[in-house]
């Protein structure tokens, strides 16, 4: 599929299955290997697909070195439209992380492609957004001029950080800092920091200024599909309070905490997750 500056957006489908379809969007710098325990639940009876941003997994760079949200939303919208040409009703919407953000861009442009939302551990605006870490009025905005401003920086940093990506410290040293739990299945883990050490320093480091500037909150208030929030309760990457302020935003939505789940719930605890999601299908398809 291509997308609008060219750019060959990259996306499969799971298995043979021929029900309903449900479509996942990565969080920043994941790709496939997180969704396996939903995969493997969901794939005996629905379409499942799997699409990567750009930079990421089998997407190439964006031919425009345009990584915006807005452009992400775009992505996604024509790799449904594709799906959608198989038959059927719109896909359900699965996305992680950054994923919530390009879920609600999508539905404020394109709210007839989607059948219904599922968020785990996400937000609609930047990360720690109404949070302690950008109380101080500004402080949002100077993250993102600090951001900017490091750009230039980010090519000769990259050796360093690849080496350390992969070497036998990012596990346990997440696990001291509390950002996986103990139970994360390090070969999972692993093969997430090898995908991360061969991304394109500059694309991730583009895909993330852009989740800086997301604002999608303005969205929540126009959604009148099913909504399924998924949170997990030791999640050090996503604070709880934000995921609680979108639940806030979105009274008529389902929400279910994940116990003993930090930001990687999705391995951590993916039976369960794979659990809750499979609950919101039964409600949307009867």
């Amino acid at each position: 599929m291509q997308a609008a500056d060219g750019t060959p957006i990259a996306f499969h489908t799971h298995g043979e299955a021929t029900g309903p379809t449900v479509l996942l969007t990565n969080g920043i710098g994941t790709t496939e290997n997180f969704w396996r325990f939903l995969i493997a639940d969901l794939v005996h009876d629905h379409t499942v697909v799997h699409w990567d941003y750009r930079g990421h997994g089998s997407t190439p760079l964006a031919f425009s070195g345009d990584y915006s949200m807005r452009t992400h939303a775009d992505d996604l919208a024509r790799v449904t439209r594709q799906v959608m040409e198989r038959g059927g009703p719109p896909p359900v919407h699965v996305g992680f992380s950054m994923g919530v953000a390009v879920l609600l861009e999508l539905y404020r442009t394109h709210p007839e492609l989607v059948r219904a939302l599922v968020l785990i551990a996400g937000a609609p605006d930047a990360p720690g957004t109404g949070t302690w870490l950008f109380k101080l009025p500004g402080s949002l905005a100077a993250a993102r001029g600090l951001a900017a401003l490091a750009t230039p920086v980010v090519p000769l940093l990259a050796p360093a950080l690849r080496a350390f990506m992969r070497s036998s410290l990012p596990y346990p040293a997440a696990r001291l800092a509390g950002i996986i739990q103990p139970h994360a299945p390090k070969h999972d883990i692993d093969q997430f920091l090898e995908g991360m050490s061969r991304m394109d320093p500059m694309a991730y480091w583009r895909t993330l200024r852009a989740l800086l500037a997301a604002k999608g909150s303005d969205v929540l208030p126009t959604i009148n599909v099913p909504v399924l929030i998924i949170a997990a309760a030791q999640d050090a990457l996503m604070p709880l309070a934000q995921v609680q302020a979108m639940r806030r935003g979105l009274p008529q939505a389902g929400y279910v905490l994940i116990q003993q789940a930090g930001h990687a719930g999705l391995l951590e605890k993916g039976p369960e997750m794979a659990s809750a999601v499979r609950g919101l299908l039964r409600d949307v398809e009867g």
